[in-house]
């Protein structure tokens, strides 16, 4: 057989005309107008797009279906008072995860993870909390999801300090422990913590473990209704210190709508220096980065889904078109050049966020993609619905 998978009449957002994409070995290895049918499996788009498959650059995969679990008064302290409480949210949030136990976290991640299979959501960078009332629960769990779903879905797991390091004696070590467990991302949160020094010191140290281990970094930053954060700024000047450009990831960072406007200029100057790529989930908190102007910039930015039905926010599928959705409302992003944007923030760019090699489609380019039951990004976006088909490494996955 020429092709393992040969798509026929296919749209891409490259060409008006239909196209054939021929499939081999994981790779996509032709895109002609005829191919000739010679292939292990036939699929018919029937002139509906054919795209990258998706890329969800944040989730808290250890929280997923915890609300009930959680209670909704963090979900009240992080939305009220222009996010003011931010910070308090959090703290609500912290005391249900002494109940952290594998017995019921992993059958949570696999329902995450068969939803994300169904909407074509390939890629997940993952985070688990690691402190002292969590433990190492949620890290063992993803772990072992990872290992289950690595040819469906690849889980990113980022070890992730929630609480603080210098607020929550021990989970430094305990970071160290996740990471040698085998966590793919060290995360971060400086600005829970109660000073500047604390913030730079948490920056510091996370950024030590991931040069020590040669592991990429993820941090929540400035995530919370105050200008006078900085912690963006610190993790920039540390990047570009450690030479880790490219390889540092800066998520919701929402106080930067708050900056002034010559500092947010000078900001976008540090993070192009840095090479940090920014993931916004707009939809789970009142505040966001300025995702246009940073685009506009050079900077890529991607989406994510954040939480599904956790203390932070009820709802959420692990669809990324419905969060592409949400995206045009919440940014006012809705011309058609605006939606492309936002296809691209959930597929090509949030690929290149997360440090994902040839995420394109294209010859050579990895054969993870979905066939939709819509004709354009514009429908697409629109109605939001699961796939026809999701192909994973040259083998079509769809859900039956």
């Amino acid at each position: 057989m020429s092709y393992d998978i040969l798509i026929k009449n296919a749209k891409t957002r490259k060409c008006e005309e239909l196209v054939s994409i021929g499939i081999k070995d994981g790779k996509i290895t032709a895109i002609e107008k005829d191919l000739k049918e010679d292939a292990r499996q036939i699929i018919d788009a029937k002139g509906n797009l054919v795209t990258e498959s998706f890329v969800n650059g944040h989730l808290h995969l250890d929280k997923v279906y915890t609300f009930v679990m959680a209670g909704e008064t963090a979900l009240k302290e992080y939305n009220d008072n222009g996010m003011g409480g931010a910070m308090t949210g959090i703290e609500r949030a912290a005391d249900f995860k002494s109940a952290y136990d594998e017995s019921w976290i992993l059958p949570n991640v696999r329902k995450a993870c068969d939803l994300a299979v169904k909407y074509g959501n390939t890629h997940i960078r993952a985070f688990a909390d690691v402190d002292t009332k969590a433990r190492l629960e949620g890290v063992k769990s993803l772990l072992k999801a990872r290992e289950e779903y690595k040819d469906r879905v690849e889980l990113q797991v980022v070890a992730f300090p929630q609480d603080g390091i210098a607020r929550e004696p021990g989970a430094k070590e305990l970071i160290r422990q996740a990471i040698e467990l085998g966590a793919d991302v060290v995360g971060g949160i400086p600005w829970i913590e109660f000073s500047r020094e604390d913030e730079q010191d948490h920056v510091d140290s996370m950024c030590a473990y991931a040069k020590e281990y040669d592991k990429p970094i993820s941090m929540l930053l400035d995530d919370v209704g105050d200008a006078e954060e900085r912690t963006l700024e610190m993790l920039c000047k540390q990047s570009i210190a450690m030479g880790w450009q490219g390889r540092v990831t800066a998520q919701h960072c929402r106080a930067m709508e708050l900056y002034p406007e010559n500092y947010f200029r000078k900001l976008v100057g540090l993070m192009k220096k840095a090479g940090i790529g920014l993931i916004s989930d707009p939809h789970t908190g009142p505040l966001a980065a300025r995702v246009k102007d940073l685009l506009a910039a050079g900077i890529h930015v991607g989406l994510g889904q954040d939480d599904i039905q956790d203390a932070y926010y009820p709802y959420g599928e692990c669809n990324m078109l419905q969060i592409a959705f949400l995206a045009s409302h919440l940014l006012r992003m809705m011309t058609f050049d605006d939606m492309e944007l936002l296809y691209d923030m959930i597929t090509t760019e949030a690929a290149a966020v997360l440090g994902i090699e040839n995420h394109e489609l294209k010859v050579g380019g990895n054969a993870d993609l979905v066939v939709l039951d819509q004709p354009d990004v514009y429908h697409a976006i629109w109605y939001h619905t699961a796939p026809a088909y999701v192909i994973r490494k040259g083998v079509d996955i769809t859900l039956k």
